[in-house]
């Protein structure tokens, strides 16, 4: 009976298929279904195949993108005092770090970051890092560099008296374990921990801090200063990469309260509020600062003239500490240097609220193409992108002309000094758009460095075109099948691979131009700006302070926006595929044109594409066809009906090059003279 009822269903199957297939007009009219290229390689199963997503959501990260409804994460604050000697280079400090344990996990250690150990001479960034070429080293500069840790000790306060006892600890490379002498409790409990630290800054960090020689003093660009925690989340627990370069960082939030002290010459500048003008600057600039609070123009602070005249500064002392505090951030850097030129001026959020773009830098960058438009590039840059996606959150934004190519840390940036013109705009747009990514919504640069650059480079495409009616815009328009040619290298890696897996060379494409260049394409071409401009601004602000992972992204952008997208993160982000589209031939019903014809198109590489066709006929006529990514989620090849009254002289796909087709060579049909 089983038996007999299956196959009374196969049987009812086949006469449906069978109806199907005769009720298709290509067989009526005796157009074959198009055989499959043999050069394709597209397999329609593998681009649109099911579990795409291999986690399932949780309590913690929900299936929508969201943050789910137990979400958590640690959170840790940092009182941090340093002393720079500007002599020797040196940087001498301390912290007192309060970790609070968030996870539902008791925690018998905890582990830290030590970065600056990457310029240590045995170091395993050292130990990779090529002779020559190389952005992620010292800069060939021969010293053993690192931390040198003379103290790590347990704070514990009984009775108003607070004790230090020492922790056992482990350093390996650029990583320190601590063992806590009893478990850290989980859900709200806290611990605090007091380390004493000193290292010599590198004349070239990494392309990240430094030490740059003007003819009025070092400028100081300091950054990675203090052992940071690592951090403990529901993905990986701990997260213990070891730094060697290549890769950023993955850091919990907290507040900061730092206090710098330098030479009574030196200004600094730091992420964070300035809590004693009074006792750094003179008078005459204290003044300056008040109307550089209500001006949308810059105003100089301290000017060029001013930097060798001793009355720019407070006397009468060999040092001064300045004290800056800033709430709920990633990290915290600073800059110090006797000859920095410096100008303000506000800047008009959203909300009301008028924080400060800054720039501070040498003599040798004033300029009207160089540094003294610095303010001006800062202040529209964080303008717009606080209107338009979610506002800045910081007091001030510090641009600090140093010897790094553009390198950003919460609320301040250094960039290189030697920047003019369009350089200088993009380089401090680019960093002060890493304030939305990764220093706003903190996902973790070390494993997926395209969730922050490839962001933060597309965000730049904006800004660009708006910035002084697109002064800085691209004069010509964008060939993206000539990119998709360059980004579908079979050289290069997958996007997603962590940069610490990329050669070097790869990058800038991979890390930066290649996301942005897939995001771009995704809000032209396939949701429209609209409904991309919501889903992204969503996710924003759904993981602002939070950690997010790709899957938080991918799942935020399809359920906002209505769009099963799983083809592009495969062949886009997830696999370096390339699309292909081909036109292949065109054919009459009934050999007559005037009553329609069949156009075939193939699709003959691994990544599908959405399609848009030009068709010319013989009088003249053109028309735009398009059509939908789905029509390749069951095909490798498709053939359409077009109601031409006429003969078709061409058909032409993506005339204009909106689409990412690796190879334009095979994307036109021209009817036979």
């Amino acid at each position: 009976m089983k038996f007999k009822i299956i196959s009374s269903v196969l049987f009812s199957a086949l006469i449906f298929v069978s109806s199907a297939y005769a009720q298709n007009p290509q067989q009526r009219e005796n157009i074959a279904i198009p055989k499959l290229n043999p050069d394709s390689k597209y397999d329609y199963n593998e681009a649109f195949g099911n579990g795409f997503y291999t986690s399932t959501s949780n309590t913690y990260r929900s299936a929508s993108g969201q943050p789910g409804h137990q979400y958590w994460q640690n959170r840790v604050d940092y009182q941090l005092n340093a002393k720079l000697s500007d002599t020797n280079n040196e940087i001498t400090g301390s912290e007192i770090l309060t970790y609070t344990n968030n996870s539902p996990d008791e925690l018998s250690f905890l582990w830290m970051s030590l970065d600056q150990n990457l310029f240590s001479k045995k170091s395993r960034g050292t130990a990779i890092i090529p002779p020559v070429g190389s952005r992620n080293g010292g800069g060939g500069q021969d010293f053993d560099g690192g931390f040198k840790i003379s103290a790590v000790k347990l704070l514990s306060t009984a009775k108003g008296v607070t004790t230090a006892t020492d922790i056992k600890y482990i350093i390996n490379d650029t990583r320190m374990q601590l063992f806590l002498p009893q478990n850290l409790k989980a859900s709200g409990a806290q611990v605090k921990i007091k380390i004493d630290f000193s290292f010599v800054s590198p004349l070239y960090g990494s392309d990240r801090m430094g030490v740059l020689q003007t003819k009025n003093g070092k400028i100081f660009t300091v950054a990675q200063w203090y052992p940071r925690m690592c951090v403990y989340d529901d993905v990986s627990g701990w997260n213990i990469l070891p730094y060697t370069g290549p890769s950023e960082f993955y850091l919990e939030y907290g507040d900061f309260d730092i206090k710098i002290t330098a030479p009574a010459n030196h200004i600094v500048v730091s992420s964070g509020q300035l809590q004693n003008p009074q006792e750094v600057y003179p008078a005459t600039a204290l003044k300056r600062w008040e109307l550089a609070a209500k001006s949308d123009q810059s105003v100089i602070i301290r000017s060029a003239a001013e930097v060798t005249d001793p009355a720019s500064r407070p006397t009468g002392k060999k040092d001064l500490t300045w004290h800056f505090i800033l709430k709920n951030s990633r990290d915290a850097a600073w800059a110090s240097s006797p000859a920095f030129v410096v100008d303000a001026a506000k800047m008009n959020m959203p909300s009301g609220k008028h924080p400060l773009a800054i720039s501070a830098y040498p003599i040798e960058s004033v300029g009207d193409t160089a540094w003294s438009r610095s303010t001006e590039y800062t202040k529209k840059s964080i303008e717009f992108n606080s209107k338009k996606w979610y506002e800045y959150t910081y007091p001030n934004a510090v641009n600090v002309a140093g010897n790094e190519g553009g390198m950003e840390y919460p609320g301040i940036v250094f960039c290189s000094w030697e920047s003019t013109k369009d350089d200088l705009w993009g380089v401090t747009d680019h960093e002060f758009g890493h304030n939305w990514f990764p220093m706003i919504v903190g996902s973790n640069e070390r494993l997926y460095g395209w969730m922050d650059e490839g962001f933060n480079t597309f965000i730049n495409t904006l800004t660009t075109e708006d910035f002084n009616n697109g002064e800085y815009k691209p004069k010509q328009r964008t060939d993206m099948h000539r990119l998709a040619q360059f980004y579908t290298n079979p050289r290069l890696e997958p996007v997603i691979s962590s940069p610490d897996n990329m050669k070097e060379r790869n990058i800038g494409a991979l890390n930066y131009s290649k996301p942005s260049t897939g995001l771009v394409f995704l809000r032209a071409q396939i949701l429209g700006p609209e409904r991309f401009d919501r889903a992204f601004t969503t996710y924003i602000n759904r993981w602002a302070f939070k950690h997010p992972t790709p899957n938080d992204f991918f799942r935020t952008m399809e359920n906002v926006a209505g769009e099963n997208l799983s083809w592009f993160w495969r062949g886009w982000i997830l696999n370096n595929w390339k699309a292909d589209i081909a036109v292949r031939d065109v054919k009459y019903l009934n050999d007559d044109p005037s009553k329609g014809a069949y156009i075939t198109i193939d699709n003959l590489e691994k990544m599908p594409l959405p399609v848009i066709l030009l068709i010319k006929t013989k009088s003249g006529k053109t028309e735009i066809i398009n059509l939908p990514v789905e029509i390749w989620q069951r095909n490798a090849a498709w053939t359409f009906l077009f109601p031409s009254t006429e003969a078709i002289e061409s058909v032409s796909f993506d005339p204009n090059h909106v689409l990412l087709d690796a190879n334009s060579a095979n994307d036109n049909w021209v009817a036979a003279k």
